[in-house]
């Protein structure tokens, strides 16, 4: 196989002081309450982010079944994980926010509301005509909780999981080549400058902002793209001030959004390209690596502000590990997607709380 295949956002990594609380609140909250691996391995070839040595450390994989990206709820066990010295101000050079799909946003709205979840606005219209609001997790993270029509299997839950992310750049152009270039985001939704009444009630909201909102024109395929689904990236450009870094002078595992995570097929192309058009993997795993009871070869690449993008081709995502029954995803073909009973079977993954 000569061709890369990006599937799809597969998680974004969420930097918390407490996993399991992390993993409950976005299961109860979210519906993210699939247990797809809980990690407490030493994560080594991270030093060079993490104070140049190794980390002990939880991580867990919590996704919402009924379609969408999942979060990887990341804590640093062996030291007390940094909070930003001020607050995120929209804008901000990296993730300022995770996009979680909703059904319904009315009732998204008012059934977060009874959990006295953080609200950082009321329903308002983004720039494409869709409604959404904005909300905080206990750890100072912003969501954006928008009405959206990819679902794997839409059922009760009035919410899904992750269809993408808003990153702040200090360039807007100079990130297109790897967005829209490398990673398939290639028909631009919408592209404005000014000031934005949707973003009003976020620090620096009133600003001005150059937004560009990305999706890709033809659908991914293969593997796990029906219950990943479509997905979007938005580039945010502050005008009016300078941004900071949200990890400057900060650990990855820190708290805050740490890593954008694409799940792909072909590493070896991949890190080819990426190098060939100044992206050059700056961390590389073995080609078989565990990640709990999972197993995959992933590594990550830097974007021009020194935001993290982690790419994971995927082995085996394990279902009942007793009987030795996995998710195997080495001998097949990369571009059919898996059958519906077989990602159905991830249910066993479900935790209550």
């Amino acid at each position: 196989m000569n061709e890369k295949l990006i599937y799809g956002i597969q998680q974004i990594g969420v930097g918390v002081d407490d996993a399991g609380k992390g993993f409950e609140w976005y299961g109860t909250r979210l519906g993210a309450d699939a247990c797809i691996f809980d990690d407490n391995n030493e994560a080594t070839y991270m030093a060079k982010y993490m104070g140049g040595e190794p980390r002990k450390k939880r991580a867990i994989l919590a996704m919402n079944l009924q379609g969408g990206s999942g979060y990887e709820i990341w804590q640093h066990t062996g030291r007390t994980p940094l909070k930003m010295k001020e607050p995120l101000d929209y804008g901000d050079l990296g993730i300022n926010i995770a996009k979680v799909k909703s059904q319904n946003i009315q009732q998204s709205y008012d059934r977060l509301q009874s959990y006295g979840v953080t609200f950082l606005s009321d329903i308002v219209t983004a720039p494409d005509g869709i409604k959404c609001f904005y909300i905080q997790d206990p750890w100072d993270n912003i969501l954006q909780i928008k009405e959206y029509d990819s679902w794997y299997k839409a059922k009760k839950h009035d919410m899904g999981g992750i269809f993408g992310a808003t990153l702040g750049v200090s360039n807007i152009d100079a990130n297109m080549k790897l967005f829209a270039g490398l990673l398939g985001y290639d028909q631009v939704i919408y592209d404005k400058t000014g000031t934005f009444e949707d973003i009003s009630a976020l620090s620096k909201g009133t600003e001005k902002f150059r937004r560009v909102l990305l999706t890709h024109a033809k659908d991914r395929k293969g593997g796990f793209y029906p219950l990943l689904g479509d997905s979007q990236i938005e580039l945010v450009q502050r005008l009016d001030s300078k941004p900071k870094k949200l990890f400057e002078n900060r650990m990855w595992g820190d708290i805050g959004f740490i890593h954008l995570c694409f799940d792909i097929k072909n590493m070896k192309k991949l890190v080819q390209e990426c190098a060939d058009n100044g992206f050059p993997f700056q961390v590389l795993s073995s080609e078989s690596f565990d990640m709990g009871d999972a197993n995959g070869h992933w590594g990550y690449i830097e974007d021009p502000d020194g935001t993290l993008i982690e790419f994971v081709e995927t082995h085996k995502v394990p279902l009942i590990k007793k009987l030795n029954f996995n998710i195997n995803l080495r001998n097949r073909d990369p571009h059919k997607p898996l059958p519906n009973w077989l990602i159905d079977a991830m249910k066993i993954k479900r935790r209550k709380f």
